[in-house]
């Protein structure tokens, strides 16, 4: 059984914080589909479609038939473990430092047989375990044994924690506390075991509500920051950029309008000044002090999510401009994932459908609720996985978008949802 994880020691200051050492992340292109499946949070294999044989590794062609129609599809990850190793020394850099490092050959229920990292509540061979799929410190994705019954404390295992981006006893920034989905992403950091949350706050003279049951809780802090200021982001970069472990970017601005619904670009400007510009100054700012301490110990700074919108896949012209910019701000995510891979920080898209709050006020159900959004994100550190949909809408739209992206530009002019 695993140990709960205890409240880290202070860090040295004398010490020097270490740098990111990768693990091993060459893969084909073909094997590229298991890892953007983990990016999802599924573990799928190639499916022969000729003759259903499960293929692992990923090849060109079916090992059995020869068939070049491979799909790959959802598997359920239960098998047998037929044996395990300890590994005591590795001649590579990131594996030498996590020693001692344990691995297992396990054969799927589905056929094939695959060596796999174990958790460290799998006990010796044979037993039963289920396997999935995760994404590494690298991004890539790796298989892991799990057990088939497991315990609460299974998100503390040593090996599982190198990755996912977990935020218990982690400091982690909310930059907008001032909304309802602010202050439940905040109060789920807390029941998650986070040790500190910096609340973002761009108008402090402001009383609104809400934020006085947050600060009562000891582990909230207020502190001054307004995206659309430069100066701002700067200056709260400075005070405690060097101590964030996740930035959680919720801040933005969401108009009900079109092209030709509003004259001039004032209400455009606004929402691409803090969805997108304030998104970079964030990223400009934040984004060196996160790689800097990416290996800095147990609780080191691990992961940025993104607060995005399912309509930056396709406009949905009621909320035109809205969609525009949270198009944008999702290009600009993809560079910022591209820029902060290499130190071994996930980047975390979000992309719920409508939300239940005051700009959605008019939209009729399903909407999805503050704390349905917040518990998603939580879940997305503890998974490790880097894009979510939560909410009916999104799960619908994304398995539309994905199916004919032009068809759904067609349905959303004729205003379907």
């Amino acid at each position: 059984m695993t140990m709960p994880l205890m409240q880290p020691k202070r860090k040295n200051p004398v010490l020097r914080t270490r740098q990111m050492n990768l693990p091993p992340w060459a893969r084909s292109r073909v094997a590229l589909g298991i890892t953007a499946g983990a990016a999802d949070g599924r573990f799928v294999l190639q499916t022969c479609v000729e003759c259903g044989t499960v293929q692992y590794p990923a090849r060109e062609a079916c090992h059995r038939c020869l068939s070049p129609h491979l799909v790959w599809r959802t598997q359920s990850g239960e098998g047998d473990l037929l044996s395990s190793t300890t590994l005591h020394h590795s001649n590579d850099l990131f594996f030498r430092e996590r020693l001692p490092w344990r691995l297992g050959l396990v054969r799927l229920d589905a056929g094939p047989s695959l060596m796999v990292h174990l958790h460290g509540e799998v006990g010796d061979a044979p037993t039963r375990v289920r396997v999935g799929a995760r994404l590494d410190r690298g991004g890539q994705a790796v298989l892991i044994g799990f057990p088939y019954e497991g315990s609460p404390h299974m998100a503390d295992d040593k090996m599982l924690r190198e990755m996912t981006s977990d935020p218990k006893f982690r400091k982690a920034l909310v930059t907008d506390g001032k909304t309802a989905v602010g202050q439940a992403i905040v109060r789920a950091l807390v029941k998650a075991g986070a040790e500190l949350v910096w609340v973002g706050h761009a108008e402090p003279w402001k009383k609104l509500g809400g934020l006085d049951e947050l600060t009562a809780l000891p582990q909230v802090a207020l502190v001054p920051l307004d995206l659309s200021d430069g100066r701002s982001v700067t200056e709260l970069a400075g005070a405690i950029g060097g101590k964030v472990d996740i930035v959680i970017n919720n801040a933005e601005v969401h108009r009900n309008f079109g092209i030709s619904a509003r004259r001039g670009t004032d209400m455009a400007r606004a929402e691409m000044d803090i969805n997108y510009f304030g998104l970079l100054r964030l990223a400009q700012e934040f984004g060196p002090a996160l790689r800097g301490r990416s290996a800095d110990g147990v609780t080191h700074a691990t992961a940025w999510v993104n607060l995005l919108s399912i309509y930056a896949l396709a406009n949905f012209p009621p909320h035109g401009t809205f969609s525009a910019s949270k198009a944008a701000a999702y290009s600009l995510a993809q560079c910022l994932r591209a820029e902060m891979r290499p130190a071994g920080i996930r980047v975390i898209n979000c992309f719920p459908g409508p939300i239940d709050d005051e700009w959605n006020q008019h939209t009729p159900p399903p909407k999805l609720a503050p704390t349905g959004l917040a518990n998603a994100i939580i879940k997305a550190l503890r998974d490790g996985v880097e894009d979510i949909y939560p909410g009916d809408v999104a799960q619908e739209w994304l398995e539309r978008w994905r199916e004919d992206p032009k068809v759904l530009e067609r349905e959303l002019a004729a205003d379907g949802q």
